[in-house]
């Protein structure tokens, strides 16, 4: 019997009248049930954390050794978060495995950076009003923090929404993504029963998105952080205009790939870049732009390295690619597959669904006007197109409404300089995949990506405000 996980409001575990199953996108069967979260049950979580800052944030050093702390309870329990990744999430274990140890790293990451924020002293007699004047900007908590996470880092990019807040001494209201709570629900319980955070500084309400509207509406939420997809992401910027709202959003990933390069060494370098998740990463390489002097020779690697992951079972170590969230999803790639094909493209290989799984799946001669080129697949799906001018390769990476992260192949310093100067991206790389993150680097972008930057020091800034204190002498 699978079991029944309880809302985090305040001190209190609380239920609701009615229940969510939380099942496995890979055989689908139930792997426990959730509350179904209310306005009401938002409505409590956002007056507990009210209640909890109004007290004042725990000192600097407490804030650190909370989050140092579950950097240590993390580590401890790598796997058993792990498997709550895989099982819910259909990510191989392998891939869940990677995500848990990042987890670690953000935890430690926001411990550093809750111990190195600093005030600024300031020259107020640089002007003769300020004579006799002592100035200095402290950065305040800007209040409680709605966080609202999406479904294919569970555990991570959670962290990066939770983490930094504690490190800024802010209180939150999580809104997990329905597809995904119960690593969201584990790693609450362990801040306040592990690690010493108060009742109050985190709040999980396991709500569907149409009642998260609520939280992004309320008058005593200062900040919404959102990951997900540019619609929804820039409905609640509009929704909510006088708060501040981090996005952090989609992106069709370009990679241009010159003849200076091993066209094998690229493609396995993009192997796990394009398939690792089964594409489901806003970050995942997407569109390839290969010169044609060594699209042949790219094609045929980028197709090998495709044939040679295994697909299926998320449990199982050897696999490498497994389902997508929900079977909606994987019928809408293939149509975006069917569909390239039938406009022209060229299916080198996949395309196929077996036992509920997208093999993965390359196409050749893809036009920039394709769904699979232009809009963000989310799935296991590469494009190649060829160029034969290098400006008119950067600028067609451009062409895009996305702008997260870009990278060009090259071992020409001046083209590589050129691409970093060129490429409208919020990342650029040279000789590595787009979808390369470290935790603690600035890391988002810019039009339908997004409007902010996230890794701990970059988040705490958002979460943070300048205080001007002025002392007459």
């Amino acid at each position: 019997m699978s079991e029944h996980h309880l809302m985090v409001i305040g001190a209190d575990r609380v239920d609701s009248a009615e229940a969510t199953e939380v099942l496995s996108p890979y055989d689908g069967r139930v792997l426990g049930t959730v509350p179904t979260g209310t306005a009401e049950h938002i409505d409590a979580s956002v007056a507990a954390a009210k209640a909890a800052l109004a007290g004042g944030p725990p000192p600097t050093h407490e804030r650190a050794s909370i989050l140092d702390r579950l950097a240590e309870v993390l580590t401890a329990r790598q796997e058993e978060f792990a498997q709550s990744i895989s099982a819910e999430a259909a990510k191989p274990i392998s891939t869940a495995r990677v995500e848990a140890s990042r987890a670690v790293d953000t935890a430690r990451f926001s411990a550093a950076v809750a111990r190195t924020m600093v005030s600024e002293a300031l020259t107020p007699d640089a002007s003769s009003a300020g004579v006799a004047k002592t100035a200095f900007v402290k950065k305040v908590p800007i209040g409680v923090v709605g966080a609202i996470t999406p479904f294919n880092f569970p555990l991570n990019l959670v962290c990066h929404k939770v983490a930094p807040a504690i490190a800024a001494g802010c209180p939150v209201v999580l809104k997990p993504a329905s597809a995904t709570p119960l690593t969201a629900i584990r790693l609450a319980e362990v801040l306040l029963d592990e690690c010493g955070l108060l009742p109050g500084w985190i709040n999980v309400v396991t709500c569907p998105g149409r009642t998260a509207t609520h939280l992004v509406e309320h008058d005593d939420v200062a900040m919404i952080t959102f990951t997900g997809s540019p619609p929804v992401g820039w409905n609640i910027r509009t929704t909510a205009p006088r708060k501040k709202v981090s996005l952090e959003l989609g992106n069709n990933s370009p990679i241009v790939v010159e003849p200076d390069v091993d066209p094998l060494v690229a493609a396995a370098k993009l192997k796990i870049a394009a398939f690792g998740y089964a594409g489901q990463t806003c970050i995942s390489t997407q569109r390839v732009y290969v010169h044609e002097a060594i699209a042949a020779a790219f094609t045929e690697a980028m197709a090998g390295q495709a044939r040679s992951l295994s697909v299926g079972d998320p449990a199982d170590p050897t696999t490498d690619v497994s389902s997508l969230i929900d079977p909606g999803e994987t019928e809408r790639v293939a149509s975006w597959v069917d569909e390239a094909t039938a406009a022209g493209a060229t299916l080198v290989c996949g395309g196929t669904v077996v036992e509920g799984v997208l093999a993965p799946t390359v196409l050749a001669d893809v036009t920039d006007d394709m769904k699979v080129s232009c809009v963000e697949v989310f799935g296991p799906v590469v494009g190649i197109a060829t160029y034969t001018d290098y400006e008119d390769a950067l600028a067609r990476a451009n062409a895009s409404d996305y702008g997260l992260q870009a990278a060009v192949f090259t071992n020409d310093v001046g083209k590589a300089l050129r691409a970093a100067e060129v490429l409208d991206f919020g990342g650029v790389l040279i000789n590595e995949s787009p979808s390369w993150r470290a935790d603690h680097l600035p890391y988002g972008g810019i039009r339908d990506s997004g409007n902010t930057r996230e890794g701990p020091a970059y988040a705490v800034r958002e979460m943070t405000e300048d205080r001007l204190i002025v002392i007459q002498a």
